[in-house]
């Protein structure tokens, strides 16, 4: 008899796809992704993340990279990191996060934050638990915690006032349920850039202590904030430091995803399991790339407020086309490079959306299907392309998508 265990995937791994969404993303997250991915020329516009050639990391990254790489006794370190770089990177979070941050208990680095996000999810989430997550949040949150086998309890976002916050209420209805164990939140928020008033991040704190829920915020847009709008972080919260693992990183603002850097910052008992968890997947983050985190979240602090004021100025741009579409509704939001667009009044499905973008304008953009499971009908949109061609692309997409509402 052939039962074809070799071939067979893990159910583990078949969770990844979500196919609870396939009423909106048929038959799964997976499929309808690789659907729309087939309908991409070989030459299209990725605005899923940041053009890092429009965009190109600091100087000192290169410099303090090939520094190291100079130096073969820097190639191993221990799993957490190269206790120099540990010490200077512990001293620079201290000060951004408002906590003191111990480099030998409090803090390890690993090989980018999504590597982080699984390895603090990994350490801290047991099959059955029950996990707290915003909707629309970081696409990947859910397809780990279906990985590790959790279940996964969501709390809508909800506009007021023009800013998209957390209904504090049903976040409150989900704490106070004993299944509950952790809430897991991106802020800035990724897809809509909504950063939360101090307030609502007051209030997550308390509920976390009161129902003894545990915390893990992904804070890798944390300096990408606009118009002088105060970052609350919730480890500095009273109370909450002892119970929250923050993820930071280079990735994204500072261009530096292709040297593979993410930190976690939390209490030394969640950093001893993270550690382990570290200890059998990557090992670490690349040895000589960990050196150049010497130059980040403070020296660098000049360099950081030219690159804010060019995507402002790409952000006003967008805003100004997006806005004169009458169909097209978008709350821009305070954080990130990112604008959540609503495209419910077109009748267009997110496969319909997806598909028509790359095969007639041909862009790939981040569906909503993607952030949550109640999130279809929106667009993720970075804009931190180039400024010289970016108004002609957006047209081109609006354009496109303009004919094919009319068709519908």
């Amino acid at each position: 008899m052939n039962r074809n265990h070799s071939f067979a995937p893990a159910e583990r791994v078949r969770a990844l796809e979500l196919p609870e969404r396939a009423d909106i993303a048929p038959p799964s997250v997976r499929q309808a992704d690789l659907d729309i991915l087939g309908q991409l020329p070989p030459d299209f516009l990725d605005t899923t993340h940041f053009d890092t050639v429009a965009f190109p990391p600091p100087d000192y990254a290169r410099q303090m990279f090939d520094a190291a790489a100079a130096d073969g006794s820097l190639a191993y370190t221990g799993y957490r990191g190269h206790p120099g770089v540990l010490a200077e990177v512990a001293r620079n979070v201290s000060a951004f996060l408002g906590v003191e941050v111990d480099p030998r208990r409090n803090i390890a680095l690993l090989p980018g934050t999504q590597a982080a996000l699984f390895a603090t999810l990994s350490a801290r989430v047991n099959r059955g638990d029950r996990i707290v997550l915003m909707d629309p949040d970081y696409l990947f949150t859910a397809r780990i915690l279906r990985f590790l086998e959790a279940e996964i309890a969501y709390v809508p976002l909800v506009l007021t006032d023009g800013r998209y916050e957390p209904d504090i209420d049903e976040m409150a209805r989900h704490f106070a349920d004993p299944a509950t164990k952790l809430a897991v939140f991106s802020h800035p928020n990724n897809p809509t850039g909504a950063v939360y008033r101090p307030e609502i991040i007051a209030r997550i704190a308390e509920l976390a202590a009161e129902h003894d829920v545990g915390l893990v915020a992904d804070e890798l847009y944390a300096r990408l904030v606009y118009d002088g709008t105060p970052f609350p972080h919730i480890a500095a919260e009273p109370g909450a430091w002892e119970r929250t693992c923050t993820l930071l990183g280079p990735s994204k603002t500072e261009s530096l995803s292709g040297y593979r850097l993410g930190v976690v910052v939390g209490p030394a008992p969640i950093m001893e399991a993270i550690e382990n968890t570290l200890s059998i997947t990557s090992l670490r983050a690349p040895a000589y790339a960990q050196h150049v985190l010497r130059g980040w979240l403070g020296p660098d602090r000049d360099w950081l407020e030219r690159r804010l004021a060019a995507f402002a100025e790409l952000r006003r741009t967008t805003l100004s086309i997006l806005r004169e579409v009458p169909w097209l509704k978008v709350h821009p939001q305070h954080g990130t490079a990112y604008l959540w667009a609503d495209l419910r009044s077109t009748g267009l499905s997110d496969i319909e959306i997806g598909r028509t973008l790359a095969r007639d304008a041909a862009t790939l953009i981040s569906p909503g299907y993607q952030f949550g499971p109640n999130s279809s009908g929106h667009i993720r949109i970075c804009y931190a392309r180039d400024p010289a061609t970016w108004p002609d692309d957006l047209r081109r997409m609006i354009d496109v998508l303009e004919r094919a509402r009319t068709r519908r």
